[in-house]
Formats: structure tokens, C-alpha cells, sequence
């Protein structure tokens, strides 16, 4: 559960010295270092110690890295480079660069920030839930007091005790769980105070958040490597895979995917993220007499606190270890949630309505607003919400995925494109392109026929390409100044052609293979995956073969529809913005703002000249003289 796509960021500064700002009150990193670190930080996150492993461990073991590596590098790479590049070109936030893009994508932006701040609000309690452990492991009564502790123990310790589940009946929430309410606030405390004073603040926590839970996570793999049975747990993670999943859960790629964009992080990090968990696991295997990891009984969350903390127990002055890690744990995940906040605060500051509110008061009602919403989750069903939530948010991240490369790839300088070709080719070859592969989903996923969606795309692409074409025959007739490959180019690559011309002047050289994937790759492959996703199945308790998608996890319909809702919201942002881009004007950035005065200051002018001109029969300036 870390970054969604990373946010544009703020330049960088080339000095080691203070914030710098361009523009009014831009602010920059007071170095290169600090940007990485905190870069760094947002990506590596709470998530990458349970989610990635969790998955490796459901989907196949190795095997789930094949998905995964395709992903980054056909995938997720290229979307940081759109996003750092749009950051660095447009200096604003998610919003205004997409503001920039065209005024009717704004709602892509929105959409953005919409699924991190969704996001935040939840990955926090997780770090109340680590602050809770951390600060229960000093008193008297202290769980980890006990000669030896199971995996099975330590992982009810954690749901009934400090998530405050003993109490929870028929899944519906009776009480709110008062201390984890208390850290939760904490949390947002510590938030508000790396938000208050800036990048240059946040910039130099990272140094410490990011790089003690590097130092402490080869510490501790090293022990976990020592434990008995854990080299069962590593051949299991990266020796053994299963190569069937690829059949039975096809949904694998969707996964692989939406990890990618919830934490762009190095691969590195991640696989030694992995193959700790996997040690301990092999460890507990073999304390338990099991024959194979996949024998335990853990998932999610208790993956990560069903294991570690009982290894490290094992240690001399192990409850000291165990302390050590849920600080580990914390510092993983503080970097993520005030990077969430940031990319929302930015986008505040940029508008015209919020430009001038002080740093440190808008820093304040969010924080205040964010730990209220917040409280769901410190409910005694508060996992409940937490799990259900963040299986959904999977489908939010790929969904805004999807609509960035399109805003990137298609509808930048499309004016341009209508100009040239005229609209009707332009929006043939759009709904040709896209409508093809909605057709293959609805046959494959919808009537459950691979081969008849398959079959759909290839006919109606080609019916649909050779309407472009005779259209284009058209055009050339009327306009024999025009050539085919010129009309080609400006039909398939020149919007993001362009786009990439601009970003190059701002960051440097991007190859041209990135721009073919923006337009011509990731956007298909993740409406694919979107509908791959919602079309995974499981087996529910009466053994009948349901949707994960409205079904998840069981739970009541409750939950289904909060996390459901989720996506219909980012959706609506989408979508309203796209239809009714008035709604929101009060976005407008600074600079569009005062774009916007300066033409109707020289309407007004034009206005007094042409009656002048009526009166006196004086020449009237032109509009290219005034502007």
C-alpha cells in the first residue's frame, strides 16, 4: 500500500543549500539526496513488508515474478517517467498538470489524488496499529514476556488485541477502540508536523525514515537466513513455482500490476522484502512440523505480524528486537503517508482559491479532516473496512492508470490533431482503438468465451481501422498537399510525440519507445487488466464458485459497497470533468488564473479602442499589437 503513480513532484534544486522556490512560493528539495530519499521512501513503504511477499505467497511463488518484472518494465516505468516529467515540466501538482494537458482532464488528476488521500486514510491506522504494538510491548503485561510464542499466537495477539477484535460479533462494529483512536492521532500528528514545514523539513526526516529501516532490514534477514528450516522458506520463494496459477488465477496479472503502481520501489528492495518473510516462514514451517510454508495458515497482514516478531523472539533480548521492528515498520510507512499528503497539499496550494493559504494552517485541516475519516478504521471491524477498502483501491489505481496515458498519449494537443485530420477521423480511430478492446472484454468476461473476445477485437479493429482509412482517402482527395505518411503520423503518434518534445526540454532525453507505450500499449493492457481483475473468482463457504468483485473476502454487503463506492467515485471525477469541465474552474492554477485577467484586460481595451475608432476614426489596434 504505498504510492499510487507518483504525484509530479517540485524541481529539484542542483545546490545543497535551502528550499528554493521558481515561480511564487514553488518550493524545491534542499538536494538531490533528499528527493531520493524521499522518493525512495514513498515507494518503499508498509506495503512492501506484507503486500508483495503476501502475494508471492498466494500467487505461485516465483512464478509471480514473471507478471511482476513485465509490469515494471513495460508498465510502471514508463508511468513514473510521466509523472516525474510532467512534475519537473509543468511545476504543479497531479490537478494542474493535467489542467495543462487539456481544461476536461482535470478530473484525472483529481481522480489521482483522489485514490491516494482514500488511500492514506487507511494506511495510517495501520501505523497506529504498529505504534499500538510498539507501545504495548513495554507494559506489564506484555505479550512477548512468554518463553515461546507461535505464529498462531502472535497473529491472534495482534487481531484481538491491538486491532481490538475480541469484541467484534457478526461483523458489524460495536465500539471504537480507544487506544488505537489515541495513536491514530499521534500518527497525524507526526503527519502534520512534515507537512507543516515544507520539502526541506520532510527532505531530511526522510534520511532517517528511509535509511535506519534499510540498515535494520539486512539485519534482520541475516538472522532470519541462521533460523532452522528457513532454507525450505527460500527455495519455496524463489526455487519452487507454480506455473499453474497462470491458468487457475489469471487475475495473477492484475496483481502483478497493481503492486507495481501502488510502490514504484526498486525491485531489490522488494525481493529482500521477500525472501526475509519467506525465511521466517520456513522457520515457522518447521517449528510447526508443517511440510511446506504454504501449509501455514496466514495471509495479509498476519503474514507479517504471525512471523517476524516471532523470529526475532528467538534472538538474545528478542523483545528488544521486536521493539525494534515496529519501529522499522512505522518509519516504513510514515514516508508513504506524507508523500499521500503532500500530493494533496500541492494541489491546494496551486489553485486560485487556496494559493495564498499559510502552509501551516491548510496542513492543520487536513490533517484534523484526515484523522476524523480516519477513525472508521479504529472500529473493532476496523480490518474489515481496512481489507475490503484496499482490495478495491486495486482497481481505482489501474483505472487512473489507464486515464493518465490516455490524457498523456491522446488527448494532449488534440486540437491540433482535429485541425489537421478533422474530428471525425480523429474520434473514428479513438473509438475504433479503444472500443475494440471494450468488445473483446465484453465477450471474454462477459459471455466467458477467450477465444470469441479475441475474434471481436481482431474484426472490429480492422472494420474500424479500414473506416479511418477511407476517410483519410477522403481527405487526401480533398487536400493533395497531404501525404499518407504525414497523416499517419499525425493520427497515431503526434499527440505524444509532442508531448514528449515538451518534456524533453525539462528533463532530458526520453526514448521514443516510451512514447509508443503510453499511447499504443499501457492504456489496452490496463483496461485489459481492469476487467481481468473484476472477473477473478473463489470458492465462498457453501462451495460455489462466486465473483471475488462484490463477494471479497466474504464479507457483508456492507464493506462491498464502501469499497465498491471507491471506484464509482474516481470514476465520477473522471467523467464529470470530461462533461462538465466548468465544475471545476475553482481548480485553476495561479498562472491559468492570470491568463485568464490579462484577455479580458485587452477585451476591454480592444473594447474603448473600437469606440474611439466609431467617434474619433482613429486606428484600432489589433489584437496581436496589444497582446
Amino acid at each position: 500500500m504505498d504510492s499510487p503513480p507518483v504525484s509530479p513532484t517540485p524541481l529539484l534544486k542542483t545546490n545543497e543549500t535551502s528550499v528554493e522556490t521558481k515561480g511564487e512560493g514553488r518550493e524545491r528539495f534542499s538536494s538531490r539526496l533528499a528527493f531520493y530519499f524521499s522518493a525512495v521512501g514513498s515507494a518503499v513503504g508498509f506495503g512492501n513488508v506484507w503486500r508483495f511477499p503476501s502475494l508471492v505467497f498466494e500467487y505461485g511463488g516465483g512464478a509471480f515474478f514473471i507478471p511482476y518484472l513485465l509490469a515494471l518494465f513495460l508498465v510502471g516505468i514508463p508511468l513514473l517517467v510521466l509523472e516525474i516529467s510532467l512534475g519537473q515540466h509543468f511545476q504543479l501538482g497531479d490537478v494542474g498538470c493535467f489542467g495543462k494537458i487539456h481544461e476536461r482532464a482535470r478530473g484525472v488528476g483529481l481522480a489521482s489524488i483522489a485514490c491516494g488521500y482514500m488511500l492514506v486514510t487507511y494506511y495510517s491506522m495501520l501505523l497506529a496499529w504498529t505504534f499500538n504494538a510498539f507501545f504495548a510491548s513495554f507494559r506489564a503485561d506484555n505479550f512477548w514476556d512468554q518463553d515461546e510464542v507461535s505464529g498462531t499466537e502472535a497473529k491472534e495477539y495482534f487481531y484481538q488485541t491491538i486491532i481490538g477484535m475480541d469484541t467484534l460479533g457478526d461483523d458489524q462494529p460495536d465500539r471504537l477502540v480507544g487506544m488505537n483512536v489515541f495513536y491514530s492521532l499521534l500518527t497525524w500528528v507526526v503527519i502534520y508536523f512534515s507537512l507543516a514545514y515544507g520539502l526541506e523539513a520532510s527532505g531530511k526526516v526522510s534520511y532517517v525514515t528511509m535509511g535506519f529501516p534499510l540498515v535494520i532490514l539486512f539485519v534482520f534477514l541475516g538472522r532470519s537466513l541462521t533460523l532452522e528450516g528457513s532454507e525450505n522458506g527460500i527455495n519455496e520463494y524463489i526455487g519452487e513455482s507454480n506455473w499453474g496459477i497462470f491458468s487457475d488465477h489469471p487475475e495473477i496479472w492484475s496483481r502483478a500490476v497493481s503492486q507495481i503502481l501502488f510502490s514504484l520501489g526498486t525491485v531489490g528492495i522488494m525481493t529482500a522484502y521477500g525472501s526475509h518473510l519467506f525465511a521466517t516462514l520456513g522457520h515457522l514451517a518447521y517449528l510447526e512440523g508443517l511440510d511446506s510454508v504454504a501449509d501455514l495458515e496466514y495471509s495479509s497482514f498476519g503474514l507479517v505480524f504471525g512471523s517476524w516478531p516471532v523470529a526475532l523472539g528467538t534472538l538474545p533480548g528478542g523483545q528488544h528486537w521486536i521493539r525494534l521492528f515496529f519501529i522499522m515498520l512505522f518509519m516504513l510507512g510514515i514516508d508513504s503517508a506524507i508523500s499521500f499528503m503532500e500530493a494533496f497539499l500541492t494541489v491546494l496550494h496551486d489553485t486560485k482559491l487556496f494559493h495564498n493559504v499559510d502552509r501551516k494552517r491548510a496542513s492543520l485541516v487536513l490533517a484534523a479532516c484526515s484523522f476524523l475519516l480516519s477513525t472508521l478504521y479504529a472500529t473493532d471491524v476496523g480490518l474489515v473496512f481496512l481489507d475490503s477498502v484496499d482490495y478495491y483501491i486495486n482497481f481505482v489505481i489501474i483505472l487512473v492508470g489507464f486515464v493518465k496515458c490516455v490524457a498523456a498519449g491522446w488527448v494532449y494537443k488534440i486540437e491540433t490533431q482535429i485541425e489537421c485530420l478533422g474530428s471525425k477521423i480523429v474520434f473514428v480511430y479513438i473509438t475504433t482503438t479503444f472500443g475494440s478492446v471494450l468488445l473483446a472484454c465484453a465477450m471474454w468476461f462477459g459471455v466467458g468465451n477467450a477465444a470469441a473476445g479475441f475474434f471481436g477485437l481482431v474484426i472490429s479493429y480492422v472494420m474500424g481501422i479500414a473506416y479511418v482509412g477511407y476517410l483519410m482517402s477522403k481527405k487526401k482527395q480533398e487536400d493533395p498537399s497531404l501525404t499518407w505518411s504525414d497523416m499517419l503520423f499525425v493520427l497515431t503518434m503526434s499527440n505524444v510525440m509532442k508531448l514528449r518534445e515538451d518534456l524533453v526540454s525539462s528533463v532530458g532525453h526520453i526514448p521514443v519507445a516510451w512514447a509508443f507505450l503510453i499511447r499504443h500499449f499501457i492504456p489496452q493492457v490496463l483496461l485489459i487488466l481492469f476487467f481481468l481483475g473484476a472477473d477473478a473468482t473463489t470458492i465462498d463457504e457453501e462451495g460455489n464458485e462466486v465473483k471475488v468483485f462484490g463477494s471479497y473476502g466474504g464479507y457483508a454487503t456492507t464493506y462491498q459497497v464502501l469499497g465498491i463506492l471507491t471506484v464509482v467515485f474516481a470514476g465520477f471525477l473522471v467523467v464529470s470533468s470530461l462533461v462538465l469541465p466548468k465544475l471545476y474552474e475553482a481548480l485553476e492554477t495561479v498562472d491559468e488564473t492570470e491568463k485568464s485577467v490579462d484577455k479580458n484586460t485587452i477585451d476591454e481595451i480592444e473594447m474603448e479602442e473600437r469606440k474611439k475608432v466609431e467617434t474619433t476614426g482613429s486606428v484600432q489596434l489589433s489584437k496581436g499589437e496589444l497582446a
